[in-house]
């Protein structure tokens, strides 16, 4: 399933991160760039739904406090298949040489 443009730089935030964590707070400046943003209540909303969808594909690990009724998710961190997800978004992805030189 491909990725939305905000799933993209969570991942890319996070791999930028020098322990792979980002606070919610800092995802919050993907919208200063547009013209047009939704609301603040709203940019929170679409955050946590993209973050939480993240989750259920085990791309990040969510921080934060748990209530009765939800969560409130305040730092998000990669994990493996995050990090590997993030590198190939980057390009950075090495292709490591499978042909070997007989003598």
């Amino acid at each position: 399933m491909p990725l939305s443009k905000l799933q993209r730089y969570i991942l890319k935030k996070g791999l930028e991160s020098r322990h792979f964590s980002v606070s919610k707070k800092v995802l919050l400046d993907f919208y200063a760039k547009e013209k047009n943003p939704p609301n603040t209540k709203d940019q929170i909303g679409i955050i946590t739904k993209s973050v939480e969808r993240l989750i259920n594909r085990r791309l990040i690990r969510g921080y934060g406090i748990k209530t009765a009724e939800k969560w409130f998710i305040s730092q998000v961190t990669l994990t493996l298949i995050g990090r590997k997800q993030a590198r190939e978004l980057l390009g950075k992805q090495e292709k490591l040489p499978f042909k070997y030189l007989s003598h």
